[in-house]
């Protein structure tokens, strides 16, 4: 069966049946295949994973094994360096497991004193009720994410913040950890996403910045959410436009990355992307470009495949900004439906992408391709940007269908006006946006894009 699965064989059941035999062998089949290969997928998993986490899981089950068959010094020897192993990781849940059974056994010869047991145990049991309420904090926060990212639903992030946090009993000290500010400031990175304004969340990068510097020495446990952290910080400054801070975040980001393969693979693309953006916007477009080529000839069937469509859908914006008609050709390898890209990406990024193709097909005269891709945007995103409260893009939409209509319209002062309107307003000031607006300002500028965008960024050129 597993071979005819791989041959994606539509006639496989008949293969394996012939017809009018009873399918219950069929599905018996079935349900046998997938139960080995999930025994098949957890012992592979055991094998191949060497973390220390998979480690001291490892030494409970083998400490569990060797008690219950009475080989008691050395079950006990596994189950210390266990302990040890789970509480350098903070693995609270494995330490609670740990305890658990060391006090199954706190009878037998060699087992550790049981007050000092009991307290571990209800100390660590304080440790889990913590972690779980910033969990529930954490997740319903996510949730309320969803409510504004996909009902246009409105709220004060502040205020959300607070709300949460007495919600769940979280205090102040809950929050002075990795995990927390990691969690904390994906929130705020996904508010100002939606909300096309870093300016937004400005409070918290300050305070993150304060935590940074007071916790200096950081365990192994911490480097995921330390590289993170530095990640959206790195991603907030270069979205500010503050891109002397930004550079030296995603050096941090460098040497962190590489003290372990692990997070340097999961890692590298995003730094990539964030390291392009900064040579781009900072007027070496030669060099963010090439940077992107290379990452992207890089690529490893492991690559998370939404790191690899940023790449792409980012080459493809330097290039149609610098005038270079190959971005035609990267956009023409985003070859997945919206559908797929809203799930996987998220509703703001295909909007972003969408908007995009509709200006590189009118940047490069394909004047019909571009106007039917805007009447085709218009159709599926027109209801959702009202309900979310998005009317201005679709003002920047109407400037375009202007323009497509009669071109001419750009060197006419009141379409000037309009568009330079769009540029003054506080909840433009996104790097990206600004790029969407330098796009339509080149038009009568008979310049790119790129020339635009860092004449407004480095001398505040059309700025009232």
């Amino acid at each position: 069966m597993l071979k005819l699965i791989e041959t994606d064989d539509i006639s496989a059941l008949e293969k394996l049946y012939k017809p009018g035999q009873n399918r219950d062998a069929y599905h018996a089949l079935r349900k046998r295949l997938h139960d080995n290969l999930l025994l098949f997928l957890s012992k592979k998993t055991f094998e191949s994973n060497h973390s220390d986490s998979y480690e001291a899981l490892r030494l409970l089950v083998v400490g569990r094994f060797l008690l219950e068959n009475d080989v008691i010094k050395i079950a006990f020897k596994c189950l210390e360096k266990a302990e040890q192993l789970a509480e350098h990781l903070e693995l609270f849940n494995l330490i609670n497991e740990l305890l658990l059974l060391k006090l199954q056994y706190a009878h037998l010869p060699g087992a550790e004193n049981l007050d000092a047991l009991t307290a571990r145990l209800l100390d660590n049991q304080a440790q889990m009720q913590r972690e779980a309420r910033l969990n529930m904090a954490y997740a319903f926060l996510r949730q309320q994410l969803q409510e504004i990212h996909l009902k246009g639903k409105v709220v004060n992030l502040t205020t959300l913040m607070l709300t949460t946090i007495r919600k769940y009993q979280v205090s102040r000290q809950d929050l002075m950890t990795y995990k927390a500010i990691y969690q904390i400031l994906f929130i705020a990175n996904e508010y100002a996403a939606i909300q096309h304004n870093y300016g937004l969340i400005e409070r918290y990068i300050k305070r993150t910045d304060l935590f940074m510097q007071s916790n200096t020495d950081t365990k192994q446990s911490y480097v995921f959410h330390h590289i993170s952290i530095l990640y959206f910080m790195a991603n907030f400054h270069l979205r500010q436009k503050s891109f002397t801070k930004s550079v030296p975040l995603l050096q941090e980001m460098m040497s962190l990355m590489t003290t372990d393969g692990r997070y340097y693979s999961l890692f590298y693309l995003r730094y990539q992307l964030l390291s392009a953006l900064n040579l781009f916007f900072t007027g070496f477009s030669d060099d963010a470009v090439a940077l992107l080529n290379k990452s992207i000839s890089e690529v490893k069937h492991r690559s998370k495949l939404e790191d690899v469509e940023d790449l792409r859908v980012c080459l493809a914006m330097f290039l149609a900004m610098v005038g270079d008609r190959t971005s035609l050709k990267q956009m023409a390898l985003l070859t997945r439906s919206d559908a797929w890209y809203e799930k996987k990406m998220g509703m703001l990024w295909t909007i972003r992408k969408n908007l995009m193709e509709i200006l590189i097909q009118a940047q490069f005269s394909n004047i019909e391709l571009s106007m039917s891709r805007l009447n085709s945007f218009r159709r599926r995103y027109k209801k959702y940007l009202l309900k979310t409260s998005e009317e201005r893009v679709l003002k920047f939409l109407a400037l375009v269908e202007k323009y497509l209509l009669k071109p001419d319209v750009v060197f006419e002062k009141p379409y000037k006006n309009a568009v330079l309107n769009l540029l003054n307003k506080p909840e433009n000031s996104d790097i990206f946006t600004l790029s969407f607006i330098a796009w339509l300002i080149a038009l009568w500028e008979k310049t790119t894009a790129y020339e635009v965008v860092l004449a407004i960024i480095q001398d505040n050129k059309y700025a009232e």
